[in-house]
């Protein structure tokens, strides 16, 4: 009865399927996790993805991460619990909804009440949970996704309150008016760190111009010369009605010029920095003639009348640029400001300080005050509105118009859009606002330059449309309060790659700004703040008991009729899924809650709800209901900081500072203490995929077309998970045939064997002193690659770790150890020495399934199963433990002496395929030469392996100098450049000049000293190239410290045992084909030829033995359709093969 599963086929996606079935069938992950029950934990959190969108081939490679890890540390004895999360609030869901019911913010609370739309919301962000479950099943990323935490839940909810009231607690939770990022497509303001999620920042060209704004009261040297002026450039032309001061730097030197207007030609005196001034006023202009200029002149002459520092233009007035709004007394003055430089522009900045944080801070200071308007609500608005537009008339105070308002200059621009892209009826090719009010500048004689520029301007992540900076009343942590701290506990975590943790996201730290909580949305966690109309009594609710409690004095004071959690039957402290299911933390009903203050005024929820990267920081805490449950366990470290996390490189500044902040400013602890951050994944050309370019891969068509594993070996084997994945269907089509394809092959091959002499694994080891040294190499190399993965694993670099053992079975057990010992499998009997062959690569196979578990869970699974089936009580890998290093095992003088054969093999069989002779032709001998006794000792004990493997006679130990090995020495420029500077050449060469003694002696010391022009020079092995040449009837080759010559003389004798080796081939070939079992024997009847005669006197019992023929005769066929033509090049062989 055969023990071992034996295979024809070899399909990894039908077996992705057989062990998915069989994990299911046997609760297999819930088993994992059970049986380490009580052994230390390892933390680990998912980030939360959100089901609104469909699962893409970056989420395999995200997950394959953190799943390799979770399945390494549970077969190392840790306990390590996955629950499944789902991000349930923010942008993404509440404008997919918007897209599909045609609706914008606008029309929420008009066409559709606030219900109707969160309830949408809820539907539209499990929209796809079905698709993510899936690929989460059959890639193989075990999760809990039965009991997963969901940000909209109640509970969830109530743990972010609390988290929040912790802050509000300590004051790092304030609410202030200030400018910030403001997204008018996606109608919210947006945090720091949303804008600086990757890809936020792009290139756009823009139009600007540099403006001209007349002064008042010009000091003399500005006087004489046409209308004096200051000349500032904007890249926003829209914001210059909102302009209400230029600022100056104190220190630079300004200089007065006198010159034309390019489009107007009038005289006019400008100021301008001196850095600046060839930059604006043109190089070739400089100190031309003024009285010979004629308007339209390609290039307008210009002379500096005066220089004054910075500090002397101050307090000077200007007239109002575009006087549409009166923004009231101490507007339009040139005022300090430090932040002024003169990289670009005209070293005087144009201050609108309704849009922009520095603006508002300097024009403040200098008493100058921003342009208002006020709206029918009675509030102070900038000029343009929340949908991006200048203020419509009929949505302004009247009073305020009558006052403050030129109605007839403002309406031609009043409701105009800032930015095309706001603009849903805005065609491409449309005129902006910029290019209009340019226009209206030049027409008017206030511009001096209107050009197309490219900056950098950030769009929003998630609306892909422009940005404004915009005056907002919003509620902030102060996480600047904490930034020491913050930097402090960065430096506890480990991160992959070091230069993101102390790069990318410490410099975010150094860097940092107040967050910015508030969304002016409706689908999120409300902000559970409530206040006295006039903000002097203000409430941070900690808990929906703690709410309970004051809407029942509500009720109380007559404020509420009644308490809507009472009337729906919740009871607090109960913290059931059904209880919770009673009530609705969201929108609008938390809007419907007053509460009462301690001195008897209604307090009213402040109506903003909280960024969505608040929820999703939470989630070590709101996913296990903290502190209202899971106490104990949370606070003994069971479930905090997490050991380890995993997401792409842009939650640097998403959910890894969120989480961050808030493990820093609630509890003092960094929330994680390893974390690796992985890079994008792009085609195969280097580009980001989208449906858009065509170039998306399918994650789903993958896995049926390829299985799982090929897809996760290749992805953690092709590159380190930081770096960005040039991702190529050919490379999981290689990695497949060559790597499992190969594994499947030496399991079969051990298969085959052991049924056929019945080893089952369970036999009495035979001692490893006892073995032959093949076998004791081979597992001094395995326990080596047991220590490396661990090592490697223990570090996070999965990628080292896949590719120890990708080369092991490949170069070492298949290539190597396999091929080696083919003879010792082929032999009658089950002897010691077949026993130990088969003990050993049974080892092998056990310990390499076990190895690569972590990353090939389907493949590792079946392997395991067919080596254990019948003797070992462990039901699968993935219940097993990790393998431990023996230490006794390990010969590292073995593994040297079994490298240094392979390298030799290589470098051999490298000068055959140089020479084109095959393998199968015997050559007489190689030199290879030994500068010392240990080399010497060391060739020696391998001579036999290395002549077997590439078919030599003889391996000769010769002298170093021997007259076969000619060298010469090159020296390697990009190494010896930085070095030698201006001796290179002279260097290079003395280097070219080196006799044999000096090679000699460089190969042997690793260095040599060199003359040049009386300075001693020391150069290195590696700072050269050695190379042998080859001589007539040898060909030499060298790689490092070895050097062989290989004999390519082919004798009369030779050349008969290569054609025997060929018709051993071919006639194997034969056997194969008619399904001959490995035990069957043959017969061999040879058509007559001189050639074969030859052949079989000298290798014809070598022929029969090698392929079980029981005779081997000459003659002529009885049925020469019977004979079987065997072309070896040049040579052909007729042959009857039968059974004996």
């Amino acid at each position: 009865m055969k023990k071992f599963t034996e295979y024809s086929s070899f399909n990894l996606s039908e077996l992705n399927k057989e062990m998915l079935e069989r994990w299911r069938e046997a609760g297999l992950f819930a088993k994992s996790v059970a049986l380490r029950e009580g052994a230390p934990s390892f933390v680990f959190y998912e980030g939360p993805p959100s089901a609104n969108g469909m699962p893409g081939i970056h989420h395999v490679m995200a997950r394959t991460i953190k799943d390799l890890f979770c399945r390494y540390k549970t077969m190392k004895g840790f306990h390590v619990k996955r629950k499944a999360g789902w991000d349930t609030h923010g942008l993404p869901v509440e404008l997919g909804v918007e897209r599909s019911l045609g609706i914008t913010k606008e029309d929420i609370g008009k066409k559709i009440s606030v219900d109707e739309y969160n309830a949408a919301c809820r539907r539209e962000v499990m929209k796809y949970t079905r698709e993510w479950e899936t690929l989460t099943d059959t890639m193989g990323y075990w999760v809990d996704m039965a009991d997963p935490y969901i940000t909209y839940d109640n509970r969830y909810i109530e743990s972010v309150w609390w988290l929040l009231s912790q802050l509000y607690g300590k004051n790092l939770l304030y609410k202030g008016y200030t400018i910030q990022p403001y997204s008018p497509a996606a109608g919210t303001g947006l945090s720091s760190h949303e804008l600086n999620q990757p890809g936020c920042y792009r290139d756009v060209k823009d139009t600007t111009c540099t403006a001209q704004f007349e002064l008042v009261d010009p000091i003399e040297p500005m006087q004489g010369w046409g209308k004096a002026c200051m000349l500032a450039w904007t890249t926003t032309p829209w914001t210059l009605p909102s302009n209400t001061a230029l600022a100056v730097g104190p220190s630079i030197r300004y200089v007065v010029a006198r010159t034309f207007n390019p489009y107007s030609g009038e005289k006019i005196t400008v100021t301008v920095a001196e850095d600046l001034a060839d930059a604006v006023l043109g190089a070739k202009g400089r100190d031309a003639s003024l009285e010979e200029y004629n308007a339209g002149d390609k290039i307008v002459p210009w002379q500096v009348v005066a220089t004054l520092e910075g500090r002397e233009l101050v307090g000077m007035h200007y007239r109002q640029l575009l006087p549409w709004v009166n923004p009231g007394e101490g507007a339009f003055r040139v005022i300090p400001g430090d932040y002024v430089t003169t990289e670009d522009g005209t070293g005087i900045v144009h201050i609108a300080g309704t849009f922009g944080a520095d603006d508002l801070r300097v024009s403040k200071a200098a008493g100058v005050p921003p342009l208002h308007l006020i709206d029918r609500d009675g509030k102070l608005r900038p000029m343009v509105d929340l949908t991006g537009r200048f203020y419509r008339i009929e949505d302004l105070d009247p009073a305020f118009v009558a006052e403050m308002v030129d109605v007839d200059a403002y309406s031609r621009w009043a409701g105009k859009y800032v930015k095309n892209d706001y603009n849903a009826e805005a065609k491409p090719g449309d005129e902006t606002l910029d290019i209009e009010i340019c226009m209206e500048l030049k027409m008017t004689g206030k511009v001096f330059r209107i050009e197309k520029h490219v900056h950098n301007y950030p769009h929003c992540w998630r609306t892909d449309k422009p940005v404004l900076y915009y005056p907002l009343d919003s509620w902030f942590v102060r996480s600047t309060a904490m930034r020491d701290e913050l930097i402090e506990n960065n430096s506890l975590i480990k991160w992959k790659p070091a230069s993101t943790g102390s790069g990318r996201f410490g410099k975010w730290l150094e860097n940092l700004q107040d967050w910015n909580l508030s969304r002016s949305r409706f689908w999120g966690t409300p902000l559970p703040i409530w206040r006295t109309e006039n903000g002097a009594e203000e409430m941070c609710i900690d808990s929906v008991a703690t709410l309970y409690a004051e809407i029942e004095k509500a009720v109380a004071a007559g404020i509420m009729a009644s308490n809507p959690f009472a009337d729906k039957g919740f009871v607090p402290g109960d913290y059931s899924a059904e209880n919770y299911e009673k009530i609705d933390l969201h929108r609008p009903y938390v809007d419907d809650i007053v509460l009462v203050s301690p001195t008897g005024k209604p307090m009213y929820r402040e109506t903003d709800l909280i960024d969505v990267w608040f929820d999703s920081g939470s989630m070590p805490y709101a996913q296990i209901h903290y502190p209202f449950e899971n106490k104990d366990a949370f606070d003994n470290g069971e479930l905090f900081p997490a050991d380890f996390i995993a997401e792409g490189v842009d939650q640097t500044r998403g959910w890894f500072f969120t989480l961050h902040a808030i493990g820093t400013m609630v509890f003092g602890s960094p929330a994680f203490k390893a974390v690796v951050s992985n890079g994008l994944v792009l085609d195969k050309n280097g580009e980001k995929m989208s449906k858009r370019k065509g170039n998306a891969v399918d994650p789903f068509e993958t896995i049926e077309k390829f299985g799982s594993d090929p897809l996760r070996w290749y992805m953690i084997w092709s590159s380190s998970p930081w770096d960005n994945l040039k991702y190529d269907h050919d490379g999981v089509a290689e990695v497949s045939r060559k790597f499992f394809s190969t594994l499947s092959n030496t399991y079969n091959f051990f298969a085959m064997y052991a049924n056929v002499d019945g080893f089952t694994g369970d036999e009495a080891q035979i001692p490893l002193a006892e073995r032959p040294e093949i076998d004791r190499w081979i597992l001094s190399l395995l326990n080596t690659l047991v220590k490396t993965v661990t090592e490697e694993f223990d570090d996070y670099e999965p990628t080292r770790a896949t590719r120890a053992v990708h080369e092991f079975v490949l170069d070492k057990l298949s290539n190597w150890y396999v091929r080696l010992n083919r003879k010792r499998f082929w032999s009658r009997g089950l002897e010691r020495d077949k026993l130990a062959a088969y003990q050993t690569l049974y080892t092998c196979l056990l310990t390499v399934s076990k190895l690569m578990a972590p990353v090939a869970p389907f493949f590792s699974d079946r392997l395991f199963r067919d080596l254990t089936a019948g003797v070992g009580t462990v039901e699968s890998v993935h219940l097993a433990d990790f393998p431990v290093c023996d230490d006794s095992a390990v010969d590292a003088a073995l593994e040297q002496r079994m490298d240094i054969a392979q390298r030799l093999t290589s470098l051999v069989l490298s000068l055959r395929k140089k020479a084109n002779i095959k393998v199968r032709q015997p050559l007489a001998k190689i030199l290879v030469p030994a500068s010392d006794s240990v080399t010497a000792e060391v060739v020696d004990a391998i001579a036999g392996i290395v002549k077997a493997e590439v078919n030599v006679k003889d391996l000769k130990l010769v002298a170093s100098d021997n007259e076969v090995f000619v060298k010469r020495v090159d020296p390697d420029f990009k190494r010896l450049g930085p070095k030698m500077g201006k001796l290179m050449k002279q260097a290079a060469a003395a280097i070219k000049a080196l006799d044999a003694s000096s090679i000699s002696d460089l190969e042997k010391n690793g260095m040599i000293s060199i003359d040049l022009d009386g300075t001693s020079v020391d150069i290195e092995l590696a700072d050269v190239k050695v190379i042998s040449e080859d001589i007539p009837g040898w060909l030499v080759a060298n790689e490092g410290d070895l050097t062989v010559a290989l004999d390519i003389d082919v004798t009369p004798e030779l050349m008969r045992e290569g054609l025997a080796r060929e018709i051993i081939n071919r006639v194997q070939n034969i056997r194969k084909s008619r399904g001959y079992d490995i035990t069957d024997h043959i017969n061999l009847l040879f058509v007559p030829s001189p050639e074969i005669e030859e052949v079989l006197a000298g290798f014809g019992g070598y022929i029969g033995a090698q392929v079980l023929a029981d005779s081997i005769t000459t003659g002529e066929p009885s049925d020469p359709n019977s004979v079987e033509i065997l072309d070896l090049d040049e040579i052909k062989f007729g042959v009857v093969v039968t059974p004996a």
